[in-house]
């Protein structure tokens, strides 16, 4: 049922996020992973999507430069891969696609962001 999404997320790299990117891509997703915090990243579920050939951009202890990187590595794929759906937690990727990739707006159909404050 997700055949032609790709989805650009931006959630904590937790055992419970790689749960939900497999999911995804078990229902046909294309799916780019970052982390949303610089200290919440599991690296042993990060490295279990990595090992699956999910792209994943996160480890524990990212600087605030390092994280940016991760981000738009999660925006800018290789071979054209640009995001139509996302998935996002604090907002970061979301402003980043509006300040820095406006041009790729046209394409999303739809935008979650996650939030536990409400």
């Amino acid at each position: 049922p997700l055949k032609g999404a790709r989805i650009a997320g931006c959630l904590h790299m937790t055992i419970q996020t790689a749960v939900l990117i497999e999911t995804l891509v078990e229902l046909g997703a294309e799916v780019r992973w970052s982390s949303c915090n610089i200290f919440s990243t599991q690296d042993h579920a990060a490295a279990a999507i990595a090992d699956q050939g999910i792209p994943v951009f996160a480890w524990k202890g990212e600087t605030e430069e390092e994280a940016i990187w991760c981000i738009r590595q999660t925006i800018i794929g290789t071979d054209g891969w640009r995001p139509n759906m996302i998935l996002d937690d604090g907002g970061d990727l979301t402003t980043m696609m509006h300040e820095d990739y406006p041009e790729l707006l046209d394409d999303v159909k739809g935008l979650s962001e996650e939030t536990t404050t409400g």
